[in-house]
């Protein structure tokens, strides 16, 4: 999702998120829309739960890499299990990532997409190994049920044959494959539509639309912040603190309000739907889908903006994966027309028009506009946009390439996959946090295309080391959360 920041003295001080965009705005007395909402977590790495698993690509070339969960820690408290839906993607340890639908990942034009779900519903962990075991006929342990269920996903998720070299872990992938059907696409764990209004002074701006997976006893929070005089009410016009799945919402600005703009945050308790997808807004990064959730804290972020004349602008950006880019809608719902500029061009809304704009974006490209308006009204807008998985590295000349598996936690060493000419390269990659460059399988924030590393014997070899002097073994290279993440 986008994450937007909004410095402006109009805005409260905050990060929120939209489809996998970084924007950040400065707004005097008019702002635009805000994030839809979900979880916010932070990708810790592998677990111990992984197995080794054999890829045939198309092509009949072969490498074995180590799948299973990844743990997520979500921003306000939870923690998530996650499958790779992005095999030949490099995951960033301590990335950010946001919970979106699946028209905002790979999963776009997957048709297999509702399959990988099924096999989420009814592989592990959500299965429990003694059904597994009983399904299936075998004596799974918890890593092999982690590394078959890894596997079906992969091989429709990124169309290879993938095959875990562990044999009960064989018949578990080749159970799910078999009897996988389509599902229909989780809800949002919580969202807000649409995350921006406008209007003028004397009106009830709305409505905004709270939805929730969470539908029996559903309480959602909300914190409205916003200048005095100005609520958030119901339909019927009465203030509100709490709301449900459904419910609507509006913002009351009493007729003489000063021009200015509010914002409303909802959060909830809730364990994040099955199958929904995990993009970075960090920079690019290995498309996650979620296989289980504790209770986590969700939140969504709605925001209106009213003058009482002049042009009234709003603009909201949604990643559009199918289009291949960004759809940018601009509003106005003031009197008098609104003129601006994106990279060149320039746009006229007339009062009371909505205007929308596709703006192509190549994959994993970067990109960073700014829109402007009246009343100091300013939104800049960067990112990457990252909507499919990504192909088969191509060969590297001389020495055969190897690709990084093994099991971090475990510290077990790596296995060198079958040198064919075809066998993905060692990738060299940029952390778009640091800038700096690295080699796949290098310990400087980059997991392998799985979350796996070649430096595991190193990495564990440091931990025993550490443990001898008393100090931690951290596999992962963790840093500590920052204070107020």
């Amino acid at each position: 999702m986008f994450s937007v920041r909004r410095p402006g003295a109009a805005r409260l001080a905050a990060a929120t998120l939209v489809a996998g965009l970084v924007a950040s705005a400065s707004i005097a007395t008019a702002g635009t829309a805000f994030a839809d909402g979900g979880a916010t977590a932070k990708l810790g790495g592998l677990t111990d739960e992984v197995g080794k698993i054999r890829i045939t690509e198309k092509d009949g070339d072969e490498f074995t890499e180590t799948g299973g969960l990844f743990t997520m820690q979500v921003e306000g408290g939870g923690n998530l299990f996650t499958y790779c839906i992005d095999l030949y993607t490099l995951a960033k340890t301590e990335y950010d990532y946001k919970e979106v639908g699946w028209d905002e990942s790979s999963l776009h034009n997957n048709p297999d997409a509702g399959k990988i779900l099924w096999i989420l519903t009814h592989g592990y962990p959500e299965q429990k190994l003694e059904d597994l075991n009983a399904k299936i006929g075998a004596t799974l342990t918890k890593g092999d049920a982690a590394a078959g269920t890894q596997a079906a996903i992969w091989t429709l998720s990124d169309g290879v044959k993938a095959t875990p070299l562990d044999e009960d872990a064989k018949k578990l992938t080749e159970y799910l494959l078999k009897e996988a059907v389509q599902l229909d696409e989780p809800t949002a764990s919580l969202s807000l539509a649409p995350a921006s209004v406008n209007g003028k002074p004397g009106e009830k701006l709305g409505p905004i639309t709270v939805t929730s997976n969470k539908k029996e006893g559903t309480s959602v929070a909300l914190s409205p912040g916003a200048p005095e005089g100005v609520k958030v009410v119901d339909e019927a016009g009465k203030p509100v603190t709490t709301a449900g799945d459904g419910s609507k919402l509006f913002f009351d600005v009493p007729a003489g309000t000063a021009d200015g703009a509010a914002e409303l945050t909802a959060s909830l308790t809730t364990e994040v739907p099955l199958g929904r997808a995990f993009v970075s807004i960090d920079g690019p990064s290995q498309t996650l889908i979620l296989a289980g959730s504790s209770a986590s804290t969700v939140t969504a972020k709605a925001g209106a903006t009213w003058a009482k004349t002049g042009p009234v602008p709003a603009v909201t950006v949604a990643k559009d994966c199918a289009e291949g880019g960004l759809e940018i809608v601009a509003s106005n719902s003031g009197d008098e027309p609104w003129t601006f500029d994106l990279k060149g061009t320039s746009y006229t809304v007339g009062a009371g028009e909505t205007k929308t704009i596709a703006l192509p974006i190549g994959e994993d490209e970067a990109y960073n506009f700014t829109i402007t308006g009246p009343n100091g009204f300013s939104e800049t807008f960067e990112g990457v946009l990252d909507c499919k998985t990504a192909p088969s590295p191509e060969p590297s000349t001389g020495t055969p390439s190897e690709t990084p598996s093994g099991t971090p936690s475990a510290g077990t060493p790596s296995e060198t996959p079958s040198a064919s000419p075809s066998t993905p390269a060692p990738s060299t990659t940029t952390d778009a946090s640091t800038g700096t460059t690295g080699t796949t399988g290098t310990t400087g924030g980059d997991l392998a295309e799985t979350g796996s590393s070649n430096a595991t014997p190193m990495i564990a070899g440091i931990a025993v080391a550490l443990v001898l002097v008393g100090g931690g073994a951290v596999f992962f290279l963790r840093k500590k959360k920052a204070a107020g993440q």
